[in-house]
């Protein structure tokens, strides 16, 4: 009998480690323009699923026309699906901040305007605890010798952009935009984050 009740305890373990290995989580970033953001997300290990979109505006199912003029309040945005079990929201955030520019308020480059804020929209205390942690570090050691200015905000309805705007680096990364503004941030992300990315 205890023989069995070990067998079946072994089993139930098991399961529940497969059942952990299995869960995913959410995470949403903001860092300008979202073609970028996609092509750097979507090449990290544990990082299952991506969709670029808009978040933290007033208006419901916006277009990307009409977030382009600014007065809706949406920023462009990353959702991340992700695996915590091979890789931690600690380390999307170490990527986030070290793939644009958190110092320049509605900037990113070129790209100018609210949608183009650096922000992040958390989906839990704790995602909003070790954002605001990490952010305090930052400004405490003066790491960009200006002051980080990204927004965290609470996660708000989340709209998928339009079709073409999916995918875009690698269906369209012979245009010169991608070549000339995507490509040396996957280059940087290459040098800077080699062991993280996938095969």
């Amino acid at each position: 009998m205890k023989k069995l009740i070990l067998i079946l305890l072994t089993v139930l373990t098991l399961n529940q480690v497969q059942a952990q290995g299995k869960k995913t989580e959410k995470a949403t970033f903001g860092m300008g323009c979202f073609w970028c953001t996609e092509a750097i997300f979507q090449r990290l290990k544990g990082v299952t699923a991506v969709k670029s979109g808009y978040e933290g505006g007033t208006l419901a199912n916006p277009t990307y026309e009409e977030v382009c003029t600014g007065a809706t309040g949406h920023a462009e945005v990353l959702q991340i699906t992700y695996n915590p079990m091979e890789i931690s929201y600690d380390e999307l955030l170490e990527v986030f901040w070290k793939s644009h520019d958190p110092t320049t308020l509605n900037r990113q480059g070129a790209d100018s305007g609210t949608q183009y804020r650096s922000v992040i929209f958390y989906h839990t205390p704790e995602q909003k605890a070790l954002a605001d942690k990490y952010k305090a570090e930052l400004n405490k050691t003066n790491a960009y010798g200006k002051k980080v200015v990204t927004a965290i905000e609470s996660a708000k309805p989340f709209y998928a952009a339009e079709s073409y705007h999916q995918n875009y680096f690698n269906k369209n990364g012979d245009e010169a935009y991608c070549r000339l503004v995507i490509l040396p941030k996957l280059e940087k992300l290459e040098k800077v984050f080699k062991a993280k990315l996938k095969k």
